[in-house]
């Protein structure tokens, strides 16, 4: 068994459960909003975030409504800032397909990835969920303040050790954070519990950022072994 199959195993139930509930914040009256999201759907990632708010919350207790609820904001929230990325750094690519930008331009690019988080925060009242909001929302105040310190230090190219660090956690490790601490609150667990899977969240994110970032500095290096093979 794949190490990843083993990882998702124990939430095989939940995870094909939540598809249809996620694709249901996607019923619009917009031809042009129901054909971007139908093609964001059928190129959906591996949906890691969601699966770290399951497995914390099967970890801390029993599978609630609210979990699946913080999961489905995480998702898009994490849909709305992807489009966002793509359309600041002008990607016109993502996960080998076309990008939202690159398609139907940067301006419905910009509207779509707003109308996510709205939809995002419109299901969290619904539901109730003001305590997954606040954890969510602080996530994203963080993760903006982490674009904007990478836009500054890759300027002025003073990038210390103890910045990148700040910069990674506001990235990347925030948003796991808040999927690692939102999956257990959503299970009743004690602060204490929250905190703590809160904590592992940031330092899974830390980890699965400089990994990332590592393998970015080794592909020049296999380029040039690949085209010396060719």
């Amino acid at each position: 068994m794949k190490i990843s199959s083993k990882i998702t195993s124990p939430i095989e139930k939940e995870m094909k459960k939540f598809e249809p509930y996620y694709k249901k914040n996607f019923d619009t009256k917009i031809p042009l909003l129901n054909i971007i999201t139908n093609y964001l759907i059928r190129r959906k990632g591996k949906q890691m975030r969601p699966m770290l708010v399951f497995l914390s919350a099967k970890l801390n207790g029993t599978v609630s409504d609210g979990t699946y609820t913080a999961a489905g904001l995480i998702e898009l929230l994490h849909n709305a800032t992807l489009i966002h990325d793509d359309v600041v750094d002008e990607t016109y690519q993502r996960r080998g397909f076309f990008s939202i930008n690159a398609l139907w331009r940067s301006k419905i690019a910009v509207l779509v990835g707003d109308y996510y988080l709205a939809m995002g925060l419109i299901k969290s009242l619904e539901e109730n969920q003001t305590e997954v909001l606040r954890i969510v929302s602080k996530a994203v105040k963080e993760m903006s303040e982490g674009e904007l310190l990478q836009i500054e230090k890759s300027r002025k190219l003073n990038i210390t050790e103890d910045i990148y660090y700040d910069i990674i956690r506001k990235k990347t490790a925030t948003l796991i954070a808040a999927c690692t601490s939102a999956g257990a609150y959503s299970v009743g667990a004690t602060d204490e519990d929250v905190s703590k899977m809160h904590d592992f969240g940031q330092n899974l994110g830390i980890a699965f950022q400089i990994r990332d970032d590592l393998l970015d500095y080794e592909k020049p290096t296999w380029q040039e072994n690949h085209q010396a093979m060719i």
